[in-house]
């Protein structure tokens, strides 16, 4: 109710200006305990996954916070878990604005963000400081100057450094708006890429005396046979879980939206059919070996529903929070109690 009503104001704002806004109004809300009064979410169905107890299977997804300096209010809205990042293992400022734009006509956004982000030390010093002690998943990447031949020593410094904090750590690949990141997908070089992190988490593991999750996030652009064929990589790699999925650089059920060809990754629900689409794929062929992170289009209860009729066992959502508000969480936790 509250949302529906600060929602015109914010949307008559610049995108990326109205997101900073809208996370500096929960943080007060939070501050002055006015969340607990607004917000009432159900408590939901605890579930299992990559050896974690989550809460609920509603799960924030990663670029919202991606400092992770709001975990604190987001955790009021009553998210099983909450990713945060990406990050990399140096600041970068991300590609040039504009780079975000809303099309409330199909419920959707168009971004090019870049992995804007302050470098995973100041993430890491972020989350420090906050109180929140839900399933925190870190998102993690290449910077964008370092060459993919050299992108596993990215992906393992972030590795190194969210380890102790993170309870899940989160190999992005597929965002669309770094160039040639997507290519990690291929088989040849993801094989490649997996043996160095798999090597380098048992390493933390003896260190640390702890085993960190990994999961791996993947295009909805892809193929049956590339799907199938990173299935069969991650299984050979001892990796924890899937997240399916991230943008599209397709344009589905645009009808000739002016802000149809701008560049960048494509989420909301003109995503969800290709997302549910991986999601099936993946879990034909991995038949229970992985739990499946579904993300992309949910943005009601029927969507949450669908995803994990096809196989997800946990959701993960952003565009819908944009367009619907923190209410959607409420129900989104109470489609998944009553999911079977």
């Amino acid at each position: 109710m509250l949302y529906s009503l600060l929602r015109p104001a914010l949307f008559a704002l610049e995108p990326e200006t109205a997101h900073a806004l809208s996370l500096t109004l929960l943080d007060a809300a939070h501050a002055l305990r006015i969340d607990r009064l607004a917000f009432h979410p159900p408590a939901g169905r605890p579930v299992q996954a990559m050896g974690l107890t989550f809460p609920n299977p509603v799960g924030l997804a990663a670029g919202f916070d991606k400092n992770g300096a709001h975990v604190d209010a987001l955790g009021s809205l009553g998210f099983g878990f909450i990713e945060v990042g990406t990050v990399t293992p140096r600041p970068q400022p991300g590609n040039p604005r504009p780079r975000l734009f809303r099309l409330p006509e199909a419920q959707a956004i168009i971004n090019r963000m870049g992995f804007n982000n302050a470098g995973i030390d100041t993430a890491l010093a972020n989350l420090a400081r906050a109180r929140y002690r839900g399933v925190l998943g870190i998102n993690i990447g290449k910077n964008f100057d370092t060459p993919l031949a050299r992108a596993a020593e990215d992906y393992a410094t972030c590795l190194r450094k969210a380890y102790p904090r993170a309870d899940y750590v989160a190999i992005n690949l597929s965002s669309p708006n770094t160039a040639g990141l997507r290519d990690l997908q291929a088989e040849e070089a993801l094989d490649a890429l997996l043996v160095e992190l798999a090597a380098e988490r048992e390493r933390l593991s003896d260190a640390h005396g702890r085993r960190v999750p990994l999961a791996v996030k993947i295009a909805p652009d892809l193929d049956a046979p590339g799907i199938q064929a990173i299935a069969r990589l991650l299984l050979k790699h001892g990796i924890d879980a899937v997240i399916a999925t991230n943008t599209t650089v397709a344009r589905p059920q645009l009808n000739g939206h002016p802000l149809a060809r701008e560049a960048g990754g494509l989420s909301g629900a003109p995503l969800r059919p290709a997302a549910t689409r991986v999601v099936r794929l993946l879990a034909a062929t991995l038949a229970g070996a992985l739990p499946i992170i579904a993300v992309g289009g949910i943005l009601c209860g029927a969507d949450a529903r669908e995803k994990l009729q096809a196989g997800a066992t946990l959701v993960q959502v952003y565009t819908g929070l944009v367009y619907r508000g923190p209410g959607l969480v409420a129900e989104l936790l109470r489609a998944t109690a009553a999911a079977p």
